[in-house]
């Protein structure tokens, strides 16, 4: 098995930031009706957090149900996003939406989206591309909960 299967089976395994906690800012329910994978999400945001340029990724927590990919890639988000200032995980998404829904075509770059890179191949499968992106999609919504402008990335 090559380094990318093997970080999408460790994320699957042993998903970082697993199970739901209390607080947060907002909570989302997302099904995935093509295949059944379920993901309820949290995200708590800190206000600026000493930081400049916006509200900083405080918590993810989550209760994911489904297939390997679309847990492993939610524990890629919450690896990613944790920590980090809101406009830069929006950023992040950007870049993964666009490598999986290339087709194949984009190979993604781990400097940008991390162990999520390891999810490429799955652009060439258009069923497993919504299980990939259940988790995100959901960050999305949390986010917007909570009173995030995401406008400009759904557009």
């Amino acid at each position: 098995m090559d380094l990318y299967g093997e970080l999408i089976l460790e994320h699957s395994k042993r998903p970082l930031h697993s199970g739901l906690r209390d607080g947060g800012d907002a909570e989302v329910h997302h099904v995935n009706p093509t295949c059944g994978d379920e993901i309820t999400l949290r995200v708590h945001l800190d206000s600026a957090g000493g930081h400049a340029g916006g509200d900083v990724v405080r918590d993810i927590s989550y209760d994911a149900l489904g297939c390997s990919i679309s847990v492993a890639s939610t524990s890629m988000l919450a690896q990613e996003c944790l920590g980090r200032e809101v406009a830069d995980t929006l950023a992040t998404y950007g870049h993964v939406h666009a490598m999986l829904t290339s087709r194949g075509q984009d190979a993604g770059d781990a400097h940008e989206i991390g162990d999520a890179v390891a999810l490429a191949g799955v652009a060439r499968y258009p069923a497993r591309v919504k299980c990939a992106l259940l988790g995100w999609s959901a960050y999305l919504d949390a986010l917007a909960q909570a009173g995030v402008d995401i406008a400009a990335v759904r557009s």
